[in-house]
């Protein structure tokens, strides 16, 4: 995975992308060479029909606040960073 000087992942906020469609977002991730993170199926059902496109990071967790989802994601992130090395398109975090 070389992104270069470029950054994996961005808020959709820091993005100008938070009132966009999903393409929209998808698009931009892929032309960026960033990596999707969501708790959003739609970007993980389009990988499994094969669409081309960036890496997505499916957060599997129900409503919770911003602290409580990164207290969880942070023991898992060496993980997930690991399968994006390795190539995985779609890395499910449960």
């Amino acid at each position: 995975m070389d992104r270069g000087a470029r950054p994996w992942a961005c808020h959709v906020l820091s993005a100008g992308l938070s009132q966009s469609q999903d393409s929209a977002v998808w698009r931009h991730a892929d032309a960026q060479a960033a990596v999707l993170i969501t708790k959003d199926d739609d970007f993980a059902e389009w990988i499994r029909r094969g669409r081309p496109g960036p890496q997505v990071v499916w957060l599997r967790l129900g409503n919770s606040s911003k602290l409580a989802l990164l207290r969880w994601l942070e023991p898992l992130w060496p993980l997930v960073v690991r399968q994006l090395e390795l190539g995985e398109r779609l890395v499910e975090v449960r």
